[in-house]
């Protein structure tokens, strides 16, 4: 089994719990497993982290329970475990999209993370929690608890990593 996140646009369904429980059922129609979620406070985005085998089955099925995908992308997962994940579905306050320069290999981002992440230990308003990288190297999606938005560019400052897209996850 493979890991995936979909990014799924809710723009146009309200119904947030209903698109959660499509979802769902989407990625267990070909033996899939619904890991977590994350919804924007907006509600006009979903983050669905999903296990599978086949890509090409996950996308087939989630947009014929009539989801809009806008990406499914192959992911890594760093700074947590997949067991925890399951077990805990643990929420967070923010994502932080961050889109890869070209030529950033996943060995010198895995470098980079491993030298910056103990930064972190020094930041006492935001807590870091995990990190779904895509394997295509297109970017990354790195969950937060902090304080406030403010709080989360200062800890990425810290770290000297930047930030394409901000967001306030529901609560």
């Amino acid at each position: 089994m493979s890991l995936y996140v979909a990014e799924i646009d809710t723009t146009a369904d309200s119904d947030i719990d209903s698109v959660l429980a499509k979802t769902a059922a989407a990625a267990a129609v070909n033996g899939g497993e619904f890991i977590e979620s994350q919804v924007t406070a907006n509600h006009n985005r979903i983050f669905a982290v999903l296990e599978h085998t086949d890509i090409n089955a996950l996308r087939h099925d989630l947009i014929a329970a009539g989801l809009k995908v806008d990406e499914l992308a192959s992911v890594r997962l760093i700074g947590a475990e997949l067991e925890d994940i399951k077990k805990l579905k643990p929420a967070g306050q923010y994502l932080v999209e961050w889109d890869f320069p070209e030529g950033l290999t996943m060995d010198k981002y895995l470098a980079r993370k491993a030298e910056k992440s103990p930064l972190y230990n020094d930041i006492e308003d935001v807590k870091f929690l995990r990190t779904y990288v895509r394997e295509d190297m297109v970017k990354c999606l790195c969950f937060y608890d902090g304080e406030s938005e403010d709080a989360v560019v200062a800890a990425r400052q810290v770290v000297d990593t930047p930030i394409s897209r901000l967001h306030k996850l529901e609560g």
